[in-house]
C-alpha cells in the first residue's frame, strides 16, 4: 500500500486548510497600513499566510476584531506549509487608560467637593 499524494492534491488540501483557518480566526495583525489575518496563535508567537505577509518584522499591533490586544515586537521564525511563523520578542498588553504611578485605595472617593462649591 502506498501513501503517495500527487502534488496538485497536496496543494489543494493546503489551500483549503489555510482558507478554513483564515475564516475561523478573528485575530488580525496590523503592520503600518497593512492588516493580515492570523491563522494560529500560541503563547510566544503566531502565524499568518505566507503569501500575504512574507517577511513581517518589527513593531506590530495585534487585534481581536476591533479590540486592541497588544503591541508586539516580532521576528520571523520559519515557513512551513504556506504559513509564516513569527515569534514575539516583546508583547505589551494594550490598556485603555494610562497606568497610575501611585496606589489608589479601593474605597477612595471619586472626587472631592470644596467648601466653596457647596451651596445650600
Amino acid at each position: 500500500m502506498t501513501t503517495f499524494v500527487p502534488q496538485s492534491v497536496q496543494d489543494a488540501l493546503d489551500a483549503a486548510r489555510l482558507d478554513g483557518m483564515k475564516n475561523k480566526s478573528r485575530l488580525r495583525v496590523a503592520a503600518g497600513d497593512h492588516v493580515f489575518p492570523v491563522l494560529r496563535m500560541w503563547k510566544d508567537g503566531f502565524s499568518v499566510e505566507a503569501a500575504d505577509a512574507p517577511q513581517l518584522r518589527g513593531l506590530i499591533d495585534l487585534y481581536d476584531g476591533t479590540r486592541h490586544l497588544s503591541q508586539c515586537l516580532i521576528v520571523a521564525s520559519d515557513e512551513e506549509a504556506g504559513e509564516m511563523r513569527y515569534e514575539f520578542k516583546r508583547a505589551t498588553p494594550a490598556a485603555d487608560q494610562a497606568p497610575l504611578d501611585f496606589y489608589r485605595a479601593p474605597d477612595a472617593p471619586v472626587a472631592l467637593i470644596a467648601q466653596d462649591d457647596m451651596r445650600l
